[in-house]
């Protein structure tokens, strides 16, 4: 056994000088060294067949051998190390002489991400969950399970963008969807009631974009469901998201509005923030701007999501973001919106 340890520590230290890898020197580590085939592993394993005095000597032989093996690999380890480093460092030269290179314009937080936020501390400070949903949806969530079937009207009053091909088991083509609204049975099912959450995203709808319509464009959705849940309950959130972006004082008044998936509905309306109520062009005259559309939610859509209408009652709303960012930063055209120049977005 003596004779063949003497051979193996030969062949060994000789393979890794040779060595110009790390790789290469992975694998004849891996040959004498290694636990389960390596040649050290398998002369260890033949030391139960000694004696006792020869078992002892050869142990101890074996001993040397593999630790003259392993600092050899350290070794070169160390030195395939320093090599590659110095080679890197040759290739990156840094040329001192070279210009200041000029420095790489920040970009700047979006308006709508700003109003956004705000709403989303607003509402997290009284106790709403913040949700988010696809943008492609299912025919199935963004209109039948909102009380608009397959001949609503409502859908040729949302003409989008449909995508088809999108689910295997189904002709039925998926949609871009037109409304935040599209979140409202997804929360139901997954969270059940009670439940109070808001939806902010965006939202695409078939449109010819001029300086007051885009094709997309932001929206925050609203839900409570809980017992006993009635229109005071739906007016005095509008009130606090007034207050919030308005200023205290600000007045809401709820005006009866027909949407599929609420029942009654209403648009919600501020008094105008520029002329206080006395009527002025953004307002057109009437003192009053709709922000906030909303209702109480329609059995039909507690069914869908799980919730007996029965037992459960809920209010929906929604904000267009978009619009709120328009009025409160006084924003004339919403293509800057979605231009994304640096000298627009930096006034806000």
């Amino acid at each position: 056994m003596q004779d063949k340890l003497y051979q193996i520590k030969q062949e060994a230290l000789l393979a890794i000088t040779a060595i110009k890898s790390k790789i290469d020197l992975e694998a004849v580590e891996t040959k004498f060294l290694g636990r389960k085939n390596g040649a050290l592993t398998e002369l260890m394993k033949g030391l139960k067949d000694l004696g006792d005095e020869a078992r002892k000597g050869a142990g101890q032989l074996l001993n040397e051998v593999k630790g003259a093996i392993e600092t050899a690999v350290a070794e070169k380890k160390s030195a395939l190390s320093v090599a590659e480093w110095t080679e890197i460092l040759q290739k990156e030269k840094v040329d001192i002489t070279q210009p200041a290179l000029p420095v790489v314009e920040r970009g700047h937080i979006h308006p709508i991400s700003i109003v956004q936020k705000d709403l989303e501390d607003l509402f997290t400070g009284m106790g709403f969950m913040v949700l988010d949903g696809p943008e492609l949806e299912s025919d199935y969530y963004n209109f039948t399970a909102l009380n608009i079937p397959e001949d609503h009207p409502a859908r040729d009053m949302q003409d989008t963008f449909y995508i088809k091909g999108h689910d295997i088991y189904s002709d039925v083509p998926w949609v871009m969807r037109t409304q935040t609204s599209s979140v409202q049975v997804r929360a139901m099912q997954k969270h059940g009631a009670p439940l109070r959450a808001i939806i902010p995203g965006r939202c695409f709808r078939n449109e010819s974009t001029d300086a007051r319509h885009e094709h997309t464009f932001d929206q925050l959705e609203g839900i409570v469901i809980d017992k006993k849940i009635n229109f005071s309950h739906l007016k005095s959130v509008m009130q606090a998201a007034a207050d919030h972006l308005y200023g205290q004082g600000t007045e809401v008044r709820l005006m009866p509005k027909y949407y599929p998936f609420v029942e009654p509905g209403v648009r919600g309306e501020v008094t105008c923030f520029l002329c206080a109520g006395k009527g002025c062009r953004v307002c057109k005259n009437s003192g009053w701007l709709e922000v906030m559309p909303g209702g109480l939610i329609h059995p039909n859509v507690l069914r869908e999501g799980g919730i007996d209408p029965n037992e459960y009652s809920g209010f929906a709303f929604g904000f267009g973001l978009t619009r709120l960012v328009m009025l409160k930063y006084g924003i004339d055209d919403i293509r800057l919106l979605q231009g994304g120049d640096l000298r627009f977005l930096k006034q806000f």
